[in-house]
């Protein structure tokens, strides 16, 4: 009996000990997305095991290096990760990452790969590196915001844009306006395809509560993103107007639009009653968001009902607006006082350059790069997100038919890589360049699958470019993205095939 007993146990051992050895695999090279800014191979091999890398890590300090920069030192007796922040040991820790083969992580028996050993010398080149979700054309769950929070890290995006509010619906719950989810959160229909007079006629919405938002916020923050809000000032307001028709210059007939598109019915900055609503809305939004910017939208505000509402007129005489531009300028200088006031600053669409605005107002230039490049010579804070080159809702094929239903354009993942966001300024002007964004905009994208779909592998070449722009090699990039995609897999993230045919 007891020979039983300790030849059952031996066995057990035995079995535990070769267990434990498990499966070996060998990473030969590095390949990196974004590129880091230096790579230097030395000689020898570092063991780890892909489920407890933590147990060969060793963090060190370093005030001298910047505020997101590590060096990560690979070698045969372990690996010492030196940051000045926290950030840059995360940062550290994402290209570390990658250098572990995806499948040895998935493969619970791979108990054992052998990195090559190396220092890597990295920072990036801009402070903000952004990618932007449309929440409002089509909603997505707390769940799905997570999940696009988790690739925007694994990319060292450090700024999530949340568009929350549109003429589609209010996604954002506001105490002090309980109509705005009530109402504007919901739809009586979807629009069709791109049949202008056709909707579904089935009710579609959703937003989220403002102990969902502190959750997407803080497992943001736990990721090293910061989490910029976006209210839309004083245009896209039909969601708000049929919550609060008062609000509006007709003051009533609105209703939270099923169609996509620009429409004439927009803020009534006349009546004071909208600036006490914007500042009630924007301080519960400061409350629920600690991003240092808010941004107000701006773009795509028709002027019309302005020039018919005598409360508008009356406006601009007051302040001696010449036109209906500079009234929206007003707007755009009040609000910004207001955020100033608390410690905020203001993130704008382009359009708020034409009826001029501060020194201090910061501006994304979408409609191309020319906002951009007029907003740094007059000394402003930009940041470059032209469509011709960072929207991502724009087909990635130019057959389209095998493609998923888009907005229109092209802009394959090439085009995207090769942006230079320093393009048409003197080296005076690159200063006011604060770096570069990705967005997602979803009138045509209605599942979180297709969200990814659009998102990757473009975001990565985004990533490159705000992360590592000179060195830039499309590719290598490519090359890179062919281990890149492994982690794709290993993720469940759906992305669209075309750079690896």
């Amino acid at each position: 009996m007891k020979k039983t007993v300790y030849g059952v146990l031996m066995a057990m051992i035995v079995g535990m000990v070769l267990g434990s050895c498990g499966k070996k695999m060998v990473c030969e090279t590095i390949e990196i997305v974004p590129k880091p800014q230096q790579v230097t191979l030395q000689e020898g091999r570092c063991k780890v095991n892909p489920l407890r890398l933590e147990d060969k890590i060793r963090y060190k300090a370093d005030q001298s290096l910047g505020e997101e920069a590590y060096v990560l030192e690979v070698a045969p007796k372990g690996i010492t990760i030196t940051s000045s922040t926290p950030a840059g040991a995360f940062y550290a820790l994402q290209s570390l990452k990658q250098m572990v083969p995806a499948e040895a992580v998935a493969d619970r028996n791979v108990r054992c790969v052998e990195l090559p050993c190396c220092t890597i010398e990295d920072a990036p080149a801009f402070a903000y590196r952004g990618a932007h979700l449309d929440v409002c054309r089509h909603f997505f769950s707390v769940n799905e915001v997570k999940e696009y929070l988790d690739i925007l890290a694994f990319n060292k995006i450090n700024r999530f844009h949340f568009h929350l509010t549109e003429d589609q619906g209010w996604r954002i719950e506001i105490k002090a306006y309980p109509k705005l989810t009530e109402v504007g959160a919901w739809r009586k229909g979807t629009m069709v395809g791109k049949n202008w007079n056709q909707t579904d006629s089935v009710r579609y919405g959703g937003f989220y509560t403002q102990d969902e938002i502190r959750d997407i916020v803080q497992y943001a923050s736990e990721r090293f993103i910061t989490v910029v809000p976006e209210i839309e000032i004083p245009g896209h307001a039909l969601a708000a107007l049929a919550s609060y028709p008062e609000l509006g210059c007709r003051g009533e007939g609105y209703e939270v639009s099923p169609f996509w598109g620009v429409f004439p019915e927009v803020f009534c900055p006349g009546k004071e009653e909208t600036f006490t609503f914007w500042e009630t809305v924007l301080t519960e939004v400061m409350d629920l968001f600690p991003s240092e910017y808010i941004h107000i939208g701006g773009d795509e505000c028709p002027k019309q009902e302005w020039e018919k509402c005598p409360l508008c007129q009356k406006r601009m005489k007051e302040e001696g607006c010449a036109n209906e531009f500079e009234l929206q300028s007003y707007v755009t200088r009040r609000v910004e006082a207001f955020l100033n006031a608390h410690g905020r600053q203001i993130i704008g669409w382009d359009e708020i350059l034409e009826g001029g605005v501060t020194p201090t107002a910061t501006i994304m230039s979408w409609r191309g790069t020319d906002g951009g490049i007029a907003a740094a010579q007059k000394g402003n804070k930009v940041i470059m997100t032209p469509n011709s080159y960072c929207y991502l809702d724009y087909y990635q094929s130019r057959d389209t038919e095998h493609e998923p239903l888009a907005i229109g354009g092209y802009l394959p993942t090439e085009k995207v890589y090769s942006f230079n966001p320093y393009a048409g300024l003197t080296e005076e002007q690159q200063q006011y360049i604060l770096g570069v964004q990705g967005n997602v905009w979803t009138e045509y994208i209605q599942t979180f699958d297709q969200v990814e779909y659009m998102l990757l592998p473009r975001l990565c070449a985004i990533a490159e470019t705000a992360w590592t722009l000179n060195g830039r090699d499309y590719d290598d990039f490519v090359k890179r993205m062919q281990h890149m995609r492994t982690y794709f897999d290993a993720n469940g993230w759906n992305y669209a095939k075309h750079i690896f045919e």
